[in-house]
């Protein structure tokens, strides 16, 4: 690139083309290229979108989207990879290869000339028919051979500690990639990304610089309690590399004191669309270079003031703490595991003692210490209400065959069931993302993220371990939270028009066009994961004065924009809750497909959204009724030492399990008030 930059800078480019690259926008020559671009008599885009190189070029020529393409890759030696479409393109595009083809005269199609290659490389139609129903040639045996590392590790902990004693009192900046928006802004038109709360800080919308809680400290963001929400809305002045940039701060515990990080990928061109355009501030021009010309996302001793202002940041978890004697979250290092497999089984009973108490059949008394209600309301049954005098070998049987230390309620038939590995959990946000995707859940914009108006039907609660005044101690756990389908629910007791109820297959079940938005669920949910439609987001009929934050949604009967509804699933408008069903037209499906062809289900043929995006399979799903299932073998058998349900002790008889997370580390503080803060999400209104 910086050879690029040179020849742009001396007028020796004649003719340059670009394909799926944005340098006026992410490279450090970027504005050099950008206004050199002008005088280049030939200049292509290929670009599938309207970027900021795009808009300065002469010629447009979009390229197909990777999933209309026909291609063939070599990503390894002796593997060739042969891509071919799952859609026809959806706009008026044309792959660049066959764009270059048409150019030079040739009138082949480029899938003519892909399919023509390989069915002359591989000896016939058929073998090219097979190649593509396989996805992947192995065209030689390549032996397996571990990484290796030739760098000098002695060198550079000496540069790294030479750094570090030049450094003190210093502060350091850092240029990242936000998981959810890519390198280059890559996804930053889409606006299910934009607001997917980061998995750590939980922000959406924006990017921020990110700092210490002692570092905000002594640049005067107070910010000794992480409950102190108004500290994220200070304004602060970053120079470096010889650009000042303003940017709000928000801060984050274990952040080294000395560093502070701002994500790239934000503050696009308002040609690139309506999601990126205004939102966040480009902070790419703070990349430097190295001395052989390539980027440096990093810049030392940068200097850094607060401007007393303040901005508002669209963050969706406000809330950082809990009471320690309840049973939402569990952790233990792995030497701990290994000592007492059943310390969490005896940390539930121990909880649940104080709850859970002797009922005396003759009396008909209900026990010295019947079960609080969810919220103190009247709607949670006594936990031992005619289960007689609780012996060890009762607690022992119950837990062994229920996965609960709640006796057992019989049902017939089908029972789903969740289980979710927080060993496995990443936090990053998929399972988030493909339920929206699957059940047609809105997005509402920055402002309405303000408000705590909110769709998410899966929130993942991010908590912090240890002290957050000491970086070093910080431990981050992440528990993806949705609707529990409680057996004994507290938010159906309370529904006037029986809109929320329960499902003989155990799914707490909403009826859209029974509620009439009384909200009485909500406040009765103990997990907080019931969301309320403010307003009629997708613009249906019946309500045409509907505005969005910028005017109408002229576009929502576009049928490119209706092509993002699944329509196995329902839209819905104004005053109706909404929440996790299971994907239960996933579940229905699969049913039916299997009773046509007269067999029963499967098990594993009916998985939930969150499931199937889940990258590393924390989260499986099935029917706990069938002994083969694997939850059962899960929750019953393989892991029984690790489940645990959240707030078992309320009664509410979740259908979500949990696994507890298991640290490979010789050390975890103890999880009190003293010593740890830990986040939970806002509570709605």
């Amino acid at each position: 690139m910086a050879a690029f930059a040179e020849a742009m800078k001396n007028g020796q480019v004649g003719a340059v083309l670009f394909y799926d690259c944005n340098p006026v926008y992410d490279s450090i020559h970027g504005k050099l290229i950008g206004d050199k671009l002008a005088s280049v008599k030939v200049s292509v885009s290929f670009n599938e979108r309207m970027d900021e190189t795009t808009q300065k070029c002469k010629v447009l020529a979009p390229s197909h989207h990777w999933l209309e393409s026909w291609g063939d890759a070599e990503p390894q030696s002796g593997y060739i990879s042969l891509m071919q479409p799952t859609i026809s393109p959806l706009f008026k595009t044309r792959s660049w290869e066959e764009s270059l083809m048409k150019w030079s005269g040739s009138t082949t199609s480029h899938y003519d000339h892909v399919k023509n290659y390989w069915i002359a490389k591989l000896g016939g139609e058929a073998a090219f028919d097979a190649a593509i129903q396989k996805g992947v040639l192995e065209t030689e045996t390549m032996p397996m051979s571990g990484a290796s590392f030739s760098g000098n590790v002695a060198e550079a902990q000496a540069k790294v500690a030479a750094m570090k004693a030049s450094a003190d009192g210093q502060v350091d900046l850092v240029l990242y990639e936000k998981v959810g928006i890519g390198r280059g802004g890559a996804w930053s038109n889409n606006p299910w990304l934009q607001e997917m709360p980061d998995p750590v800080t939980k922000c959406t919308w924006d990017n921020y610089v990110l700092m210490s809680p002692n570092r905000a400290k002594k640049m005067g963001a107070e910010h000794t309690d992480l409950n102190e929400v108004d500290a994220n809305k200070k304004v602060f002045k970053i120079k470096a590399n010889g650009t000042e940039l303003l940017l709000p701060i928000l801060v984050l515990p274990g952040m080294h004191d000395d560093v502070v990080a701002v994500a790239v990928g934000y503050g696009r061109d308002k040609g690139v669309g309506k999601a990126a355009a205004g939102t966040g501030i480009n902070v790419y021009p703070f990349v430097s270079k190295f001395e052989n010309g390539n980027a440096n996302y990093y810049a030392s001793n940068i200097e850094i003031s607060n401007t007393g202002k303040t901005y508002e940041l669209a963050i969706t978890q406000t809330h950082h703490s809990y009471q320690n004697d309840r049973l939402i979250i569990q952790e233990f290092t792995f030497d701990e595991f290994k000592k007492d497999p059943n310390e969490l089984y005896n940390e539930r009973k121990a909880a649940l003692s104080h709850f859970t108490h002797s009922y005396d059949h003759a009396e008909g008394g209900h026990g010295e210490h019947a079960p609080a209600a969810a919220h103190g309301g009247e709607h949670a049954a006594p936990a031992a209400a005619h289960a007689g005098t609780k012996t060890e070998e009762d607690w022992q049987q119950a837990y062994r065959e229920n996965g609960t230390l709640y006796p057992n309620f019989e049902s017939l038939g089908m029972k789903w069931g969740m289980s979710i590995d927080l060993s496995s959990c990443v936090g990053c946000g998929s399972c988030t993302i493909a339920c929206q995707a699957e059940n047609n859940v809105s997005v509402v914009g920055k402002k309405q993220i303000l408000m705590v108006h909110d769709m998410h039907w899966i929130r993942i609660d991010r908590y912090f371990a240890n002290n957050p005044t000491k970086p070093d101690s910080i431990q981050t756990l992440f528990q993806p939270m949705i609707c529990q389908h409680c057996d004994n629910a507290p938010c159906e007791n309370v529904c006037p028009v029986n809109a929320t109820n329960h499902s003989s297959e155990g799914i707490n079940q909403m009826a859209y066009n029974r509620c009439i938005g009384t909200r009485y669920c909500a406040n009765n949910c103990p997990y907080k994961v019931r969301r309320f439609n403010w307003r009629d987001w997708n613009e249906a009929d019946c309500f045409d004065d509907n505005v969005y934050e910028d005017g109408r949604r002229d576009d929502i009967n576009n049928d490119i924009t209706r092509m993002v509804l699944n329509p196995d699933v329902t839209v819905r408008s104004r005053g109706v809750m909404e929440k996790c069903s299971f994907c239960v037209q996933r579940l229905q499906g699969a049913k039916a497909t299997a009773k046509k062809q007269g067999r029963t289900m499967k098990d594993g043929e009916a998985k939930v959204a969150c499931q199937q995006a889940c990258p590393t399979d924390a989260i499986v799903f099935g029917n706990v009724n069938d002994r083969e299932s694997a939850i059962y073998k899960l929750r019953y058998e393989e892991q029984k030492e690790r489940v645990f349900h959240v707030l078992e002790e309320i009664h509410t008889l979740p259908n979500v399990n949990y696994l507890s997370k298991i640290r490979n580390a010789n050390v975890l503080q103890s999880a009190n008030p003293e010593k740890v803060q830990h986040g939970a999400h806002t509570e709605h209104a």
